[in-house]
Formats: structure tokens, sequence, C-alpha cells
């Protein structure tokens, strides 16, 4: 009885996420006729502020918010909530920096996906396809991870088998992302953020609830930062800069700070919005929510040590969200808190799945087709897109049937290659009238070089996370290259720097 209680809410969460793919696939089925891969892929630039605001949120917060960075924070203390506290601004910088000058240069160039914005800025091939490889390597990291920690909670929390899990929570995110495209996917977000807040909340009640309050679940903590460093064994939990020196903190805010900029699935959004007046309330809406969520979820994984004062000896932190989901909490209320960790992986997942198979039918096969000025059917771009759209998941899928340790990590890996990549060639190309290709081929080429290399090798300098190499090399790589290269024609100029003309 109690699996079935457990089960019963993820099962309405499911069922619901996908007749409403199918119902936003049948609402919009006339505007894709005419023109699909904008549909499907931007959701014909009618998002409205609170939906940008919850579908971006949505796409940022992936399962490391709700499972292996609370798990962190359970093991090293307030530390992790600091280190986790700079991730309050990213919403607000990526529609406040890029927001509106991608929306008017978007429409003028008719751009659907990132890379239509990096085609018409250097107008170098090259480039684009390099940058398109990239969010494919990159996008199926991501969803390796995302895909590992819903099944994980989804198996931990309910008591079922692992692959099994997998199966049940991938072919949901899957399909209904596969049959209603973006709109289904904004809308679905906005959803599933409501939940993560909903689940949050429940999730802290049974933290205070089953610790003895706040004051005592804080005497505990206490007593054990107190051992910790008397003993030298453990983690001084009461103390920020145990687990997060300055110099980790400091790539903190370029990795989940400054640099989110730099997220292409992110970026994305500004080309979906339909008005001023929704992205000004979007921005607004998004911070908020934002904060509440990072903050508010690493936070109660702190809380969490004065309830589960242990885990098995050599098992994840990872574990930690759905033991306390599944030993202390009722089991209808364990259910319903449930969605709301897996509602962060699936609209991530969704997300990526988009915007990477956009890099594959949008940005490779229709442009080298509309290169060539061949007429493409709709119809056979609708089937290749939710063909490809498919078989990205499914290949996420079968990589994560043998799951890796923490998945935090790899989170945090394909963000920073995605960052590297991105951050100098979008901002500086939206908002420096020298960049050129130049510039921007040797920062990417360069600046993943260096990341890359670094992250293999385990090199760092003053504990800074190898993000920090990568993007100043790929700074100053664009600097010099930009200044060595050709200039832009007066063509991209006026389009991108009117008022310079």
């Amino acid at each position: 009885m109690d699996g079935f209680l457990r089960m019963l809410p993820v099962v309405v969460f499911f069922v619901a996420l996908l007749v409403m793919g199918f119902m936003i696939s049948k609402k919009s089925a006339d505007a894709a006729a005419k023109d699909f891969s904008k549909e499907y892929y931007i959701g014909g630039r009618s998002l409205g502020g609170f939906v940008l605001a919850m579908t971006l949120v949505a796409t940022y917060s992936s399962v490391s918010s709700f499972l292996s960075g609370p798990g962190v924070a359970w093991n090293v203390g307030y530390g992790w909530v600091y280190y986790a506290s700079t991730q309050v601004v990213a919403a607000f910088l990526v529609l406040g920096v890029l927001g509106k000058k991608m929306a008017v240069v978007g429409r003028k160039v008719d751009a659907v996906t990132v890379i239509d914005m990096i085609r018409a800025r250097y107008n170098s091939e090259p480039l684009a396809i390099i940058l398109a490889i990239v969010i494919l390597v990159f996008f199926t990291t991501t969803m390796l991870g995302q895909f590992t920690g819903g099944a994980q909670i989804f198996s931990g929390a309910l008591g079922i088998d692992y692959k099994l899990a997998m199966i049940l929570f991938a072919a949901t995110v899957i399909i209904y992302t596969t049959v209603g495209g973006f709109n289904a996917v904004a809308i679905t977000d906005t959803a599933c953020a409501i939940v993560m807040l909903v689940g949050m909340c429940f999730l802290g009640y049974a933290i205070m609830s089953n610790g003895g309050g706040y004051t005592n679940i804080t005497n505990t903590i206490n007593e054990m930062s107190a051992t910790a460093r008397a003993t030298g064994e453990g983690n001084d939990m009461l103390n920020p800069y145990t687990a997060a020196p300055l110099g980790l903190f400091v790539t903190q805010w370029m990795l989940c700070g400054i640099c989110t900029i730099g997220l292409p699935q992110s970026e994305v959004r500004n080309l979906s919005y339909k008005n001023t007046s929704a992205i000004h309330s979007a921005m607004i809406y998004g911070t908020i929510v934002v904060g509440a969520m990072m903050v508010g979820m690493h936070w109660l994984g702190v809380l969490s040590r004065g309830v589960l004062t242990s885990i098995p000896e050599g098992a994840s932190t990872d574990t930690v969200v759905p033991t306390l989901i599944a030993q202390y909490m009722h089991p209808l209320v364990a259910g319903l808190t449930i969605v709301g960790p897996l509602a962060a992986t699936m609209s991530t997942i969704s997300s990526l799945l988009i915007a990477g198979s956009s890099a594959i039918v949008k940005d490779l096969y229709l442009h080298h087709k509309e290169a060539k000025g061949e007429v493409v059917d709709q119809g056979f771009v609708r089937k290749l897109s939710i063909g490809i759209t498919f078989v990205m998941g499914l290949v996420a899928v079968l990589l994560g049937l043998n799951p890796p340790s923490i998945i935090v990590w790899i989170n945090m890996f394909s963000f920073g290659g995605l960052q590297t990549s991105f951050f100098c060639a979008m901002l500086f190309g939206l908002f420096w009238k020298k960049g050129n290709a130049t510039g921007a081929l040797l920062g990417v080429i360069g600046g993943l070089g260096v990341y890359c290399v670094t992250m293999a090798a385990g090199w760092r300098i003053w504990g800074m996370h190898q993000i920090m190499y990568g993007v100043v090399v790929s700074i100053i790589l664009y600097i010099i290259g930009s200044n060595i290269g050709k200039p832009i024609d007066d063509k991209t100029g006026r389009l991108f720097f009117p008022e310079k003309y």
C-alpha cells in the first residue's frame, strides 16, 4: 500500500505531462505546417513573461539542484549554501544582458537557434559547425547526468529497480518533448517549476518535523561541528570556508553566475518571448524563483543532517534526498515530494533535447539545404525533427543504464564546456563591433582546448575551477584574433550595431 501511495502522484504527474504534450502539439499544428522549425524549436516567439521565467528557471534548475547539491550540503555544511548562492543572478543576467539585443537581431535575421545568431554575426561556417558539435557533445553529457539522477530518485524513493525506473522516467520525458516541441517544453517547464517549489516545501516540513524543530536540528549540527573542530575528523559544517575556499568561490561566480549567459539552452529563450514587457517581468519572476530554489534546497540539505546523521559507508551523497523522502515522509506526501526533483530533471532534459535536435536539424541539415537553394518539405522537417529528438534521448538513456557516481560534477563539467565555447562568441559578438570570425574561432578552439586539458589532468591553481582557465584563455584569444583578423562587413555591422552607422 505504501508503494502504491508513493507511486500515485508520480504516475498522475507523468500522465499530465504526456497529455499536455499531445494537446499542445495538436493546438500548434496549423502554425507548424507553415514553418515547423520555428514553431517546434522556439514556439513561434510567443512566450509571455511568467512562462518565459519559469521555462528558464526550470531549464537551469537540474537534478543536481535537488539531488547532488543538497547531498553535498548535507556532508560539508553551510559552505555549500554559500557556494550555491552565486546562482541567484543567473536568470537576471541571461535575460537582462542578452535578452533585448538577441530578440531584436533574431527577428531581423529570422534566427531560430543560437547557431543562427552566430552565423549571422560572424559569417563563418566552420565556427557554426564547431559550436553545433559542441552543443551535441556537452548536451548529451548533461542529459546523461539528468537521466541518471531522475532514475536514482525514482528508484531510491519508490523502491523499484533502477533500470525500470530509468525506462519509465525516460519514456515520459522523451515522448512529451518529441511530440510537443518547444511549446510543450515551455508549458510543462512552468508546471515543473511550480511543482519544484511545492516539493521543496514538503521536504522542508518533513525535515523540521522529524528533526524536532529548527532549534534541535541546529544543536545537532553544532555538536557535529564541535566534534569535527576538536578531532580534525569530518567537516566543520558551520564554517563557510571549509568547503568553499576563496578561489573556488570566485570560480563559482563564473561557473554558475556570470558565465551562465554562455549557456546556449538558456540563450535560446531570448528568441522565444513576444514583447519587451514579457522579458521585464521574466527577469523579476526568474530571479525570485531561482533564489528560492537554489538557496532553499541547499539550506535544507544542511538541515537534513539533523535528521539523517549518517549514510552507509561507501554510499554517494546523492542518496541523501531519496532516503529522506522514503524513510521520513508519509507515503502519499513522499510521492508528491518526489515529483519536485523529477520535475527539475525532466525540464532540463526536455530543453536539452529540443536545443540538441535543433543543432542537427536546423543548424546543420536545413542550413545545408538552404545554402544549395533547395526547398525542404515541412512534413519531412517534422518527421526528421521528431526522429532526431527521440534518438538523442535514447542515446543518453542507454549511456545512463550504468550510472556515474556523483552527478553534480558531470553537470559542472558540461556547464564549463558550453560556457567556455559560447561566452565570448555571444557576449562580445553582440556588444563589441570589432569582434570577428578569427577572434571567435581562436577563442572557442583555444579556450575549450585549455578547459578540457586542465579538466582531464586535474590541474588547479588556488583552488579555482578549470573554467577560469578556459574562459580567460578564450577572452585573450578572442581579443587577439579580432585585432588581427578581417573586420566585419558593413551589412553585418548595420545589422548588429546600427547605432554606429
